[in-house]
């Protein structure tokens, strides 16, 4: 990867640029706005957001203020878990487009697997619904989010369609391997959200020395840790200068040696989320 509009390429040949900008806690209004426009202006080609976050209808003005033609843009949102099963996933896809102001999304991913007796059958539902939304070709990819193998292997007994991603906690304090071997085995992308940790990895003083000898922050080195792993980041950040450093990621590359220092290194600074156990 060499720029901000290098891609992955999906199962389905889809190319999605290889790092995304995210706005989770982004807040709604001029914020995101302004964020999500300076992030294009900066060279992002790819904007990811959720219906959750209550920020879909800033982003699309941002994408719209932005000036940049729709097909050089890729964009992502997610379907929330109080919209799951085939009806309501309908409205609720109709709702963000709407909201978002486009004709066609580029990913569509379930943002939580539904839990409990009857949650393989609430997502085997909501699949079927965007199997047909991307039949009708008004998604260019779909996917699942926060996923683990055995949500991913129930969903694939009756999915006709493979999901094409996977957005999950990644980052050199939470490195889910059991989750990235599967995925990688079956050819779905893993996407990085909080690949900063939620700023907790820019304190940690291993990852900050480590990047000093590259003359990087420990947030660039995050970013390119993941590229590095065939991992698509998704940093997220309101800060001009910040959004900006998080791009120049393309000027250096981590060697082996740094590589398997960190893949050496324990748990640390995770959310704690887990997808079998949450409250939401």
């Amino acid at each position: 990867m060499k720029s901000l509009e290098d891609t992955f390429e999906l199962s389905n040949g889809t190319g999605i640029p290889c790092i995304g900008f995210g706005t989770w806690q982004t807040p709604d209004g001029t914020v995101a706005v302004e964020s999500v426009r300076l992030a294009i202006e900066t060279g992002y080609r790819h904007i990811d957001t959720a219906a959750v976050y209550g920020n879909e209808k800033s982003v699309g003005r941002g994408i719209a203020e932005a000036g940049i033609a729709g097909t050089e843009l890729f964009v992502t949102s997610k379907l929330w878990n109080t919209e799951k099963g085939y009806d309501r996933t309908l409205r609720a896809f109709d709702k963000t487009m709407s909201n978002l102001g486009l004709d066609c999304l580029d990913l569509y991913l379930i943002h939580w697997p539904a839990i409990g007796h009857d949650g393989p059958a609430y997502n085997r539902e909501t699949w079927r619904a965007f199997e047909k939304l991307y039949r009708e070709k008004r998604i260019r990819a779909i996917g699942v989010s926060n996923f683990k193998p055995h949500h991913l292997e129930s969903l694939m007994e009756t999915a006709e369609v493979v999901p094409m991603v996977n957005q999950i906690e990644f980052h050199p304090g939470q490195m889910q391997q059991e989750t990235l071997i599967f995925c990688n085995k079956h050819r779905i992308l893993v996407e990085a959200w909080s690949p900063l940790g939620t700023g907790r990895m820019l304190t940690n003083p291993q990852l900050i020395e480590l990047a000093a000898h590259y003359g990087k922050s420990a947030a660039q080195f995050c970013i390119r840790w993941c590229l590095q792993n065939n991992i698509l980041p998704l940093p997220k950040s309101v800060t001009p200068s910040r959004i900006r450093e998080n791009a120049e990621v393309f000027d250096f590359e981590i060697s082996r040696e740094d590589l398997d220092t960190i893949r050496s290194m324990p748990y640390f600074g995770g959310s704690g989320l887990d997808p079998d156990n949450r409250n939401f």
